[in-house]
Order: structure tokens, then C-alpha cells, then sequence
């Protein structure tokens, strides 16, 4: 495959690879954006975080970014003006973006980065989409702070598959690193090692309460007794797949990733990278001053059990407040979440995901396979090169950690690989990804063998 390097078979690592479903939920039809264009302006902006001011990019000086509303079968443009410090794209997380693929945003996949100075417009459409997705940009770390919600509502005239909420709110979890997250990157980069982990996980860009200098700014979600919520919770971390729960409520799961599901109610659900869950909050907690408490924490945990490896662990909080009720004087309460390698609790969260097969939302699954592939992913080694100091594992720091597919590395060309396959420009890609892996072994062994790990 071009631009790619071949592993050495013997010195791979692989990782389990999770298969995640895509589904989603829809919104209130009352909050759709009727504006189909958006003006997108990324420059760098000021933000102060754990005691420390710094500079990031952010999109019309938001961070997270500005919501992207439209409804199913809609197309949104978006008109993106660089006026940052370096290259970048965006991505449309989850959208289809059929017979589309020049907007859908991946660095020299699919375009040519948008360089400091220039613009360039993106057309979304949406078609089978309804409920949550995000979008983020698409070239290096940018997307630690580049990146914001997209909701799309159902068609007008069509009905909710559960109670209308009263209100949504999308919930962004994320990764905070004190230092400037291209340089993070470079870093990793330059010795082979594994990327310097984050200083902090956040909800809505903050850390909320137990971190330094956070308490003030922590996000709050204000309700009302007696009424539906429908929370949109996004993970924009990199690197972490997250628990979330909320003290002393239930969550109805409804959807994920732009795609509805049979209702299922829980006490936390996880979250992988990249992903969407849609939740129904019931705000049912006395009012009236009886003893409960009107405030309640809702909090994030990373779940990890790569007990080898560093990973920030911190826990994230925001608040859930009833205005409706009598001030208390304690803190809010928490919740409680899974331990961070409690594989069961997040197997039997995932084991409950299931479409939400109806008339009105069918699912189409192919019955006859044409051609049959097994892909894997993982993290593998390679030797460090000559006069170089790499930090990879393994003794004698003489490895650099690459990923692959298949044993097959992806090396970024300096032309995208879309105008290269449209304009027939050799030498920029080749038709023979693998469709196996050149080595197996037992890939979801829990103990494998010293030769299989990092």
C-alpha cells in the first residue's frame, strides 16, 4: 500500500478491537436551527485553565465550538476562514456524506489542509443522520480544542420514538493538557514514545470542582422538578473511553451516533472516543425542602486497563442544579461510577445497545457478504533508526511505537489520496491493502504472551 511501512511480524502488539454501533437520537423540532450556513473562523484565543493562562485554537472564540443545528436531510454549508497560526481541516464526525467525500475533512485524505489566510467551504449533508453527532478538526492534536456539537433534528412532521424533552443539553467530555498540544505531538513524534497524557479531563471545558483554580467556573446544568431532559453526551477526548453518571438520577439511554436505539435505563453508561450517547434525565428529586439535597454532581471517570501504561485518571465534575428547590447548604452529591479497570461494568453497558428497529426508523442489514475481511488495530514496534534516541517500549529505549491496519502503517503523502485517485497521479497510493492480517494469534486473549505485548 502506498505510502505505508510493513511491520515486522514478529514484534507486533494488538490491541482488542471494539466494535461500536451507530445509532442516535433525535431533538426537539422547536430548537432546529433554520440557518443552513455557518461561518466558521479558527484563530487562537486565551483561555485560563488549572491556574495557567494559554493560548488555543478555537472556532469563533469558543471553546468547545458552536453547535452546528439542521434537520434529517438537510445540507449545511459551512464556510471555514483560517486565520490561525498553522494548517488545518475539519471533520464531520459521523455524517455519511454521500457521493460527498471532498467535505468530509480528513488532512491528505480527502483535501489538502486549509493553510493560515486561506478559506474554504464545506457542504454537509445529512441523510439517514438523526440525533448527535460532532465535528472536530482533522490534522493533528487541533482537535483538543477544535471541535464542537451537531445536532440534527427529525424532519418536520415526523414524531419522537420517546417523551419530547423539555430541554437538551449537549454534554462535551474532553482533555486538557497544560502544555501546547502540538508540541505534545511533536514530541511524540520525534522520540517514538507514547504521547505525553493530558492534565485534566473536562465536561464542557472545564474540570470542574476538585481541580485547581476550577471550582468557580465548573459547568452547571440548571432543571425543574417534574421535567424530561435530553442529554448529548460527546467524547472529544483523544485518548480516554469515559464513564458518566449523575448522583441520584437514572439515564435512559435513547440513541447513539446518529441513530436511535431501543430504550434501556442504567445507573452510568461508558463512552469511547469519538462517540455519541443521547440520554433522557427524568428530574425527579423533591422539592420542597424535605431533605434532599437541590444539587447533585455529574461526573466522568476514565475506564483503562492497560495496567502498563500511564493515563490520566482524574476524575471530571459539572453540577446538576434544581432551581425549583430550597438551597442546601452541603455540597453536591456525588456519584458513584466503576473502578478504572472494571471491564464487566462497561461490558454490561455495551451489551445492552441495541437499533431501534420500527417502520418509521428501519435498518437495513446486508444478508449476502461479497467479500470478507478481518482488519485489526493495533500499536506496534519499530527499530529506532541510526544516531536516533527513541522511547519506545521495551529495554535499551531502541523502538518507536507505530500504528497500523493489517501490519500496514499509514504515511502522509504530500498530495491528498482523493485528487490523487480522481487525477490518477501515481505514487501517492496503492490498491493492495491486505484484507487479513499477515499473523495470527488469539488477538482478545487477556494474558497473551510476552512477544504480543508492550
Amino acid at each position: 500500500m502506498g505510502g505505508a511501512d510493513k511491520m515486522p511480524a514478529g514484534r507486533l502488539s494488538w490491541l482488542l478491537l471494539g466494535v461500536v454501533l451507530a445509532f442516535g437520537v433525535a431533538a426537539s423540532p422547536a430548537q432546529a436551527s433554520r440557518n443552513t450556513h455557518y461561518d466558521f473562523v479558527i484563530k487562537e484565543t486565551n483561555v485560563t485553565r488549572l491556574c495557567q493562562e494559554k493560548t488555543i485554537l478555537a472556532v469563533n472564540g469558543q471553546f468547545p465550538g458552536p453547535t452546528i443545528y439542521a434537520r434529517k436531510d438537510d445540507v449545511v454549508i459551512v464556510n471555514v476562514y483560517n486565520q490561525g497560526n498553522k494548517n488545518i481541516t475539519l471533520h464531520w464526525h459521523g455524517v455519511d456524506q454521500p457521493r460527498n467525500p471532498w467535505s468530509d475533512g480528513p488532512e491528505y485524505i480527502t483535501q489538502c489542509p486549509i493553510q493560515p489566510g486561506a478559506n474554504f467551504t464545506y457542504k454537509i449533508i445529512f441523510t439517514e443522520e438523526e440525533g448527535t453527532l460532532w465535528w472536530h478538526a482533522h490534522s493533528d492534536f487541533d482537535r483538543a480544542t477544535v471541535h464542537g456539537a451537531i445536532v440534527i433534528h427529525p424532519k418536520r412532521g415526523s414524531v419522537y420514538p420517546y417523551t419530547k424533552p423539555h430541554k437538551e443539553m449537549p454534554i462535551i467530555l474532553g482533555e486538557w493538557w497544560n502544555a501546547d498540544v502540538e508540541q505534545v505531538l511533536l514530541e511524540s513524534q520525534r522520540t517514538g514514545g507514547d504521547v505525553q497524557i493530558s492534565d485534566a479531563n473536562t465536561i464542557n471545558g472545564q474540570p470542574g470542582d476538585f481541580a485547581p483554580c476550577s471550582k468557580n467556573d465548573t459547568f452547571r446544568m440548571l432543571v425543574e422538578h417534574g421535567k424530561t431532559y435530553l442529554l448529548r453526551v460527546i467524547n472529544a477526548g483523544l485518548t480516554n473511553e469515559m464513564f458518566f453518571a449523575i448522583a441520584g438520577h437514572r439515564l435512559t439511554v435513547v440513541g447513539t451516533d446518529g441513530r436511535y436505539l431501543k430504550p434501556f435505563t442504567v445507573d452510568y453508561i461508558m463512552i469511547s472516543p469519538g462517540q455519541t450517547m443521547n440520554m433522557l434525565l427524568e428530574a425527579n428529586h423533591a422539592t420542597n425542602g424535605s431533605g434532599d439535597n437541590n444539587r447533585y454532581y455529574m461526573a466522568a471517570s476514565p475506564f483503562f486497563t492497560n495496567i502498563g501504561l500511564p493515563v490520566n485518571d482524574k476524575n471530571t465534575t459539572a453540577i446538576l442544579e434544581y432551581t425549583d428547590a430550597p438551597p442546601s447548604a452541603g455540597p453536591p452529591d456525588y456519584p458513584v461510577l466503576p473502578v478504572i479497570n472494571d471491564t464487566a461494568a462497561a461490558a454490561a453497558y455495551t451489551s445492552q445497545l441495541r437499533s431501534l428497529v420500527t417502520k418509521e426508523h428501519p435498518i437495513d442489514v446486508p444478508m449476502e457478504v461479497d467479500e470478507h475481511m478481518l482488519v485489526t488495530i493495533s500499536v506496534n514496534t519499530l527499530p529506532c533508526g541510526a544516531n536516533e534516541t527513541c522511547m519506545g517500549p521495551g529495554p535499551g529505549n531502541n523502538t518507536r511505537l507505530a500504528a497500523s491496519l493489517n501490519n500496514v502503517s499509514f504515511v502522509p503523502p504530500t498530495v491528498d489520496i482523493l485528487d490523487a485517485y480522481y487525477y490518477s497521479i501515481s505514487g501517492v497510493y496503492e490498491p493492495d491493502f491486505p484484507n487479513k492480517p499477515p499473523f495470527f494469534f488469539n488477538f482478545t486473549a487477556p494474558n497473551p504472551t510476552v512477544e504480543f505485548q508492550l
